[in-house]
């Protein structure tokens, strides 16, 4: 049997510290008891990792050379090394974006609609060449050399904005609404609704990414429905949602792309306030895939009304900023209590966060986006990177827990993972392989004992540190990932404060 425990603390004193295998003791004494047990098992873990926006495919690109950009791409995709699995990029721009606002239907002057898609490019040039356009200029080659790192990442696709001619509004940037209903061909053809041409640009942008040997996974309908910004946006009701994906989306992907999943929501918690049983019956909800969600503003009770609403379905956390300005406990409350310990007991088997990469001043970014970082921070001008809290939390994951192990019982002492004592998620292979990831949510080092049932009276006691993290993996495999965390690079971090956005809300706030 192969063990490899690692601490990480809140303040990243210590950094995925290998430390010694804990002697086996016949009782857990005065530590916390933890005990897990593989026979309750729950969702599939399906990885980890982090939106590929412009804004990162363009520091990976020209703020580093080649050997700097495959080297930190390799380390944070390669199985052996932090072993991130998944990316979530966007269709067309998004606020973080290097270069103007575009779609992938954007029509010459004069033409006023496209129902056949003549004009469909997701940009033009060999990609990552100089004359190369939108996505083929940054993201396309990104994506393309990760992939050739490891071929199982699973990408998943979101638009911002539909195409500004589909819009009532006419732009891409501000939040417009779908013209639904409307007719943009010649006569009263279903197939020449704003509804059915929407749905075959998703179909196109599939092809297009197909053919440059980038896999589609799934799709999101929208990026964050409700909400009404300057950058890109279209704004959906539920409902409405419900109704495009089941009569239009799901049948143009069950022609070209059957396998491509749909996920329903995409937005922040308030999107969430009505369980979505609310308004989808269970015959529509086999159109899609799950939920995905965003831990911004809400209520985290409903969570719920996300991830248990029907049988079968699945939930990821498809968006969650980096931390910036926000003190130790308030940053490791977020990301290694919130969500590495809250949403995985409450169901959710993915987690991307937002941005892979930003740059010393948290950008580049067209909307002009401030207080926000990356998973990693690379230097503009030098290529240097540094390690972000974030990075840690999924390289816990991605090292640590292999995809389609299965979540199972073990104690936890923390409702919410930032109040209470010790947290805990747990995760056991068909084979037997375990993995553990602790996180003490108090400001002292908690002594912790954990134990399987199974293993009678034996335990491991093992101290985990302040605001952070220990993890376990126990496997039989001659493969266990033994790697280290490389040190990081000296420069200037300019931090502006992030606008409050995103904190949790009382009861009285939903008005």
């Amino acid at each position: 049997m192969k063990e490899i425990w690692t601490a990480t603390a809140g303040d990243l004193s210590q950094r995925r510290e290998p430390i010694a295998t804990p002697e086996t003791t016949n009782g857990p004494g005065a530590a916390v008891p933890i005990v897990i047990d593989p026979t309750r098992r729950y969702q599939y873990w399906e990885g980890a990792g982090a939106a590929l926006t412009d804004s990162s495919a363009y520091l990976f690109m020209t703020a580093m050379d080649a050997d700097q950009r495959h080297r930190i791409l390799t380390e944070l995709f390669d199985p052996a090394q932090a072993g991130l699995s998944t990316l979530r990029i966007s269709m067309g721009s998004c606020d973080f974006s290097s270069q103007r606002y575009y779609s992938y239907d954007d029509l010459p002057e004069g033409v006023l609609s496209d129902a056949g898609m003549s004009y469909f490019s997701i940009g033009q040039g060999k990609p990552g060449s100089p004359e190369a356009t939108r996505d083929m200029k940054y993201v396309v080659p990104v994506l393309q050399e990760i992939m050739a790192i490891n071929p199982g990442v699973r990408i998943l696709a979101s638009p911002w904005s539909a195409p500004a001619w589909m819009k009532d509004s006419g732009r891409l940037d501000g939040a417009g609404r779908l013209r639904l209903g409307q007719y943009c061909g010649n006569g009263y053809r279903r197939q020449d609704t704003v509804d059915a041409a929407y749905a075959r640009y998703f179909v196109r942008f599939i092809e297009a990414y197909q053919k440059l040997g980038i896999p589609i996974a799934a799709v999101t309908m929208q990026n964050e429905p409700s909400n009404n910004p300057p950058w890109p946006m279209t704004i959906w009701t539920p409902e409405e949602l419900v109704r495009w994906g089941v009569d239009y989306l799901r049948p143009a992907l069950d022609r070209s792309f059957p396998e491509v999943e749909i996920f329903f929501g995409d937005d922040g918690l308030r999107f969430f306030s009505r369980p979505v049983s609310d308004y989808m019956t269970p015959v529509e909800a086999q159109s899609f895939a799950g939920t995905a969600m965003h831990t911004y503003s809400g209520l985290p009770k409903w969570v719920v009304n996300a991830t248990r609403q029907f049988p079968g379905w699945r939930s990821v956390m498809s968006e969650r900023r980096c931390m910036l300005d926000e003190q130790v406990d308030e940053a490791s409350h977020v990301m290694f209590g919130e969500i590495g310990i809250g949403l995985v007991r409450q169901g959710v088997g993915m987690i991307d966060l937002w941005n892979l990469a930003l740059d010393e001043q948290g950008l580049p970014s067209w909307a002009r986006t401030m207080g926000r970082r990356g998973v990693i921070t690379i230097d503009s001008q030098t290529g240097g990177v540094k390690r972000n809290l974030e990075y840690f939390m999924l390289r816990n994951f991605g090292q640590d827990v292999p995809i389609g192990a299965r979540r199972v019982a073990s104690t936890s002492y923390t409702r919410d993972g930032r109040t209470g004592g010790l947290g805990s998620v747990a995760f056991v292979r068909d084979d037997g392989e375990l993995s553990v990831i602790l996180y003490n949510p108090t400001g002292e080092p908690i002594r912790a004992a954990l134990t399987v049932n199974g293993w009678g009276a034996s335990w491991r006691p093992v101290s985990v540190p302040a605001f952070g993290t220990v993890s376990c993996h126990v496997s039989d495999s001659d493969h266990v990932n033994r790697s280290r965390v490389p040190e990081d690079d000296q420069f200037v971090v300019h931090m502006t404060p992030h606008p409050a956005d995103d904190h949790d809300e009382g009861e009285d706030d939903q008005g």
